[in-house]
């Protein structure tokens, strides 16, 4: 049974009575630890999830190379695979959770079924995959338009934390290596743009705590590009 912290997430706010009790007969949490690898095709052909707590990470690798790209970090409030839910086909990419992680877990035709009946989870879930659709075509993009300082600079300037302009939402207390794989390089490199941006006094690093010190000064070399 989902608790009312639950109902808050995105997915599942300003649902009527009726529909959270319908939900709550099909619906459980499950856990993972930091840092594992989880769930398989097989589990997600039959299961549709939504983070209630933690950060998951979603990226494919070239298992010649090993080189990894990140497709998106993921957090409290976001749903997956939604590519599986709409068309039924297994998704060739890899979850991985970043710290520990709590996941509502529903069976993915009970989610179908809310699709087609309740209007309020349509309103939800369909903005939502728009914004991802959004977020690979900047990706696309950026990877194809941008050098890998550029794309660092507008990793920082998209996660500036709203509430708090000197803070990062998505990126705070990530590796460098899980940075560069964000932006599409390896970890030396991003070390070496981060370095430039400290030392022209538009951030600070403590370990893996980066804050934001000019932020005009980072929009404006965004405004440059």
């Amino acid at each position: 049974m989902l608790d009312k912290k639950n109902y808050e997430l995105a997915p599942l706010q300003d649902l009527d009575e009726n529909t959270k009790s319908k939900i709550d007969t099909f619906t459980k949490v499950v856990k993972f630890k930091k840092n594992n690898i989880i769930l398989n095709n097989n589990e997600l052909l039959n299961y549709f999830y939504i983070i209630s707590k933690g950060v998951v990470k979603t990226y494919q690798i070239n298992f010649i190379t090993n080189k990894e790209q990140t497709i998106s970090i993921l957090q409290e409030g976001d749903m997956f695979d939604t590519l599986i839910l709409l068309d039924g086909k297994a998704h060739d990419v890899v979850y991985e959770t970043l710290k520990d992680t709590e996941l509502i877990q529903m069976p993915i035709n009970s989610v179908r079924e809310l699709l087609k009946t309740n209007s309020d989870f349509n309103q939800k879930f369909f903005p939502y995959i728009a914004k991802q659709i959004r977020n690979l075509e900047e990706l696309a993009v950026d990877l194809s338009l941008y050098s890998t300082y550029e794309r660092l600079i507008k990793l920082l300037i998209q996660n500036i934390n709203p509430h708090d302009k000197s803070k990062q939402n998505l990126i705070n207390n990530l590796s460098h290596t899980e940075i560069a794989k964000l932006i599409g390089t390896v970890r030396q490199v991003v070390e070496r743009h981060l370095k430039q941006l400290e030392k022209d006094g538009t951030i600070d690093i403590k370990n893996k705590d980066l804050k934001i010190i000019d932020t005009k000064k980072l929009l404006k070399k965004i405004e440059l590009l």
